[in-house]
């Protein structure tokens, strides 16, 4: 258990983990809903805790706004259904099974056997998605000039960002993505890919993601705008 607490008007109470970063000029927090709701909290070495939680009372109404838009987490179970980039999968948990099996049904849905320990299924959905996911990636990526090809490619969970690209080349997406819509997906891609040629969001690199991603890219910008909490619903 946490030693400090953000107590939300709703009475629900949430750990913040605060921790004393060498180098640091100020005080940064960042709020995360996952599995475990808390508040990360960063600190200059001279800045006590008390500021830290004065700081975190300053910042209410967003920490208060942000747990109450974030999803509650559902933990997935054999029977349940979810999107998967324009796919309706059904997960079956099978025990014969030693590893995965994806079937498409008869009537265009889709089910996704799982093997292994019953105590696993949510571990393998997640394994399986993960690496379909970076398969679409890679193949949309190539199918581009090689000069926006990244170095390295890697999916991370993140609640801040869609995507992101290192200064040593490598390019980061939420592996969240994959419960989108795929043309959702594909825009987060092309988005990434016109910040090798444009680090900022002038109307040129605007011009290069709808070049890059065609017709209807403020339609899938929009979605994600509009949907983008839901997708870490899962999982």
């Amino acid at each position: 258990m946490s030693e400090f607490e953000f107590v939300t008007s709703s009475g629900e109470k949430i750990p913040v983990v605060i921790t004393v970063r060498t180098g640091a000029r100020n005080i940064t927090l960042r709020p995360r809903a996952g599995d475990v709701r808390r508040i990360d909290a960063t600190r200059p070495f001279i800045s006590a805790n008390s500021t830290v939680m004065k700081f975190v009372e300053q910042k209410r109404r967003w920490l208060e706004r942000f747990f109450a838009n974030a999803p509650k987490k559902e933990h997935l179970k054999s029977g349940d259904m979810f999107d998967f980039l324009d796919m309706r999968v059904r997960v079956i948990y099978d025990e014969n099974l030693r590893g995965n099996k994806f079937v498409l049904n008869d009537d265009g849905t889709w089910t996704l056997f799982v093997g292994g320990d019953a105590g696993m299924l949510e571990n393998r959905v997640r394994m399986f998605i993960k690496t379909e996911l970076l398969k679409q990636i890679k193949d949309l990526i190539r199918q581009t000039p090689r000069d926006f090809w990244p170095k390295k490619i890697c999916l991370r969970d993140t609640t801040s960002r869609w995507g992101s690209r290192s200064t040593t080349g490598t390019m980061s997406f939420s592996w969240r993505l994959a419960f989108a819509p795929f043309d959702v997906m594909r825009y987060v891609v092309m988005h990434e890919l016109a910040h090798v040629k444009h680090m900022d969001h002038s109307p040129e690199f605007w011009a290069l993601v709808r070049g890059l991603y065609g017709f209807g890219v403020e339609r899938a910008r929009r979605w994600l705008n509009q949907n983008g909490a839901g997708l870490h619903k899962f999982l």
